[in-house]
């Protein structure tokens, strides 16, 4: 969970659509990338998985345990997980999961049940990760609202130590005292989700570790290359005469760097050093950042991603919030609320303030769907009749990161930098 929202789910609607011919124990589960988490997203209704998508048949308590990991992103470890179902057989689907840390938050659960009646879901399955005391509490909680507010809890379980208990079977044929073993035929699922592309971390901490910040030899050569680079343009700025026409200039050459560089990581390069830091200089106008923020699309998510998660590793601290509220937009919008949860948190220990870091977790903290926001964001040339013609004041918060942090220009960054 991003530590500004301790408490806060993380929630998913499922990345890959499964299939069901057996109505009597089988139903359709969707992947991790529809995932959404309440640490920082926007739900209202899931997004449409396309038609060839892959899709995986889970039929019996194993398959979903097996599932699970792969619908997070990770193994999820000290949590409870809520699987919400709709539809009806033979044509049950998953359709979408939501996590929370353990122990639960006073009112932790208090936004699901709305978020259900939004999106059909008539049906759950509970799954607690950790020790008995730890999950069992959680666990009661969960049911006795669901129950409640008339949602069918199709079975409610605790693993731990690869076993599983049912809270909602007593019978010891079938659930002994010592628990069930399961990850046999887990595994089954796991290696089909694995041929589909789907990744399962061993846990959320390496999740987190993949946004970790380059070092090494990498991080001084991006270094020396801000220096230089920064230094240029503070040159630039001074020796400038007119000051709305810089302004154009710049912000027609930033919007020319964003596209180029959505084409070179759809073709599978990568930016060089100076490149990279150009454009993360260039992020710090919001009008440029906005274009990159247009052209996010289903279609190009990929591409966006592997950019976006780049440079957030990258670029220099002060360059990074940009580009990590841009990769928690993408990680939202594929349905990885956790990867977006720890990008933004990258984005909000740098900058507090930063404006659409914010935006997007708060939409993620209170479970709206990406859908929601991407309605109400304009085309690139919608952006431009709104906005006008570039001028310097456009400049200001780029201007104010081209000294390095308590450097003699330094004083202000802070405040200029807040979008």
């Amino acid at each position: 969970m991003t530590p500004d929202h301790p408490a806060s789910p993380e929630s998913s609607f499922p990345r890959f659509p499964t299939s069901s011919n057996d109505s009597s124990a089988s139903f359709e589960a969707l992947s991790p990338s529809s995932a959404v988490s309440s640490e920082s997203f926007f739900p209202q209704s899931p997004p449409s998985p396309l038609a060839s998508a892959p899709r995986l048949l889970l039929g019996s308590t194993e398959d979903v345990l097996g599932a699970v990991p792969y619908l997070l992103g990770f193994h999820p470890a000290d949590s409870l997980v809520v699987i919400g179902l709709t539809g009806s057989p033979p044509r049950i689907r998953l359709h979408l999961t939501v996590r929370w840390d353990l122990p639960l938050g006073s009112g932790a659960l208090g936004q699901i049940v709305p978020l259900f009646g939004k999106e059909g879901v008539a049906q759950v399955i509970l799954v607690g990760y950790g020790p008995g005391p730890l999950v069992t509490p959680a666990v009661d909680e969960a049911v006795a609202l669901f129950r409640r507010s008339d949602l069918v809890v199709v079975d409610a379980l605790r693993v731990e130590g690869g076993r599983y208990w049912s809270y909602e079977c007593s019978r010891t044929d079938c659930c002994p005292a010592d628990g069930v073993p399961y990850e046999r035929r887990a595994d089954a699922v796991a290696a089909e989700a694995v041929l589909h592309g789907l990744v399962a971390l061993p846990d959320r901490q390496t999740l987190e570790r993949s946004l970790d910040p380059i070092a090494g030899s990498a991080r001084e050569a991006m270094s020396e290359a801000t220096d230089r680079l920064t230094a240029e343009l503070r040159g630039r700025l001074a020796r400038c005469r007119d000051a709305d026409g810089f302004a154009a200039e710049f912000v027609a050459d930033g919007m020319a760097r964003v596209r180029e560089a959505i084409v070179t990581y759809a073709s599978g390069g990568r930016l060089g050093e100076e490149q990279a830091v150009r454009l993360g200089i260039d992020l710090a106008v919001i009008r440029i950042r906005d274009e990159a923020w247009a052209l996010v699309g289903e279609e190009s998510h990929e591409a966006h991603l592997r950019l976006w998660h780049d440079l957030t590793r990258r670029l220099e601290p002060r360059f990074v919030p940009p580009a990590a509220s841009l990769l928690g937009l993408v990680a939202w919008q594929r349905g990885d609320s956790a990867l977006a949860g720890v990008a933004l948190t990258r984005a909000h220990e740098v900058n507090p303030g930063y404006s659409m870091a914010n935006l997007l977790a708060h939409a993620i903290h209170h479970l709206v769907p990406p859908h929601a926001l991407n309605d109400r964001m304009p085309s690139p040339e919608e952006l431009d009749r709104e906005m006008g013609t570039p001028r310097m004041a456009w400049l200001l918060p780029m201007a104010a990161l081209l000294e390095k942090p308590g450097g003699p220009a330094s004083e202000g960054a802070a405040t200029g930098a807040r979008h």
